[in-house]
């Protein structure tokens, strides 16, 4: 049986709205500019929820999802998770923002939903929020991208009623 559940992403430590071509391997990369980040939707990476620019302060993206528990633990679903179960996920996106507002993805951040300890998971789907907090600089200072797993970000079921 599918309960409902809120994923809530909260954000910090933006890496600005420049990205040098040192954030990146090789030196070839060209620099990004007005650079922003958001939630892209399963099957449709042109459909991004909330983007953000580079240097906010921080970011909350809230995500409508359901869970449900099984034999082989809890599985969440929903319109910006991705992935097959036992190995799900959400993507931040990362863009450049153009003059007339179009985003052209660059790189992306695979938040790893498999990655959240199971107790933690568990105890998500009956209060119905899970809640991932992470920074969003990586070692280099650009766009953190790849597999984000703990400690990278840190992940704790909360209350529906505490947002």
């Amino acid at each position: 049986m599918m309960a409902d559940m809120r994923i809530r992403i909260d954000a910090v430590d933006f890496p600005g709205l420049t990205c040098s071509p040192g954030a990146f391997a090789g030196d070839d990369v060209p620099a990004y500019r007005n650079i922003h980040v958001a939630v892209q939707r399963r099957d449709r990476p042109a459909e991004l929820l909330d983007p953000k620019p580079g240097d906010a302060a921080s970011a909350t993206w809230t995500l409508e999802c359901a869970a449900a528990t099984s034999p082989a633990g809890t599985d969440v679903k929903g319109p910006y998770v991705q992935g097959r179960p036992g190995g799900r996920f959400i993507y931040l996106s990362w863009g450049s923002v153009d003059d007339s507002g179009t985003f052209t993805m660059f790189r992306r951040a695979k938040l790893m939903l498999d990655a959240v300890p199971a107790d933690v998971l568990d105890a998500a789907a009956p209060t119905g929020l899970l809640v991932g907090r992470l920074g969003l600089t990586d070692a280099r200072g650009g766009p953190l991208c790849a597999r984000v797993v703990p400690p990278r970000i840190t992940w704790t079921a909360e209350s529906a009623e505490e947002e």
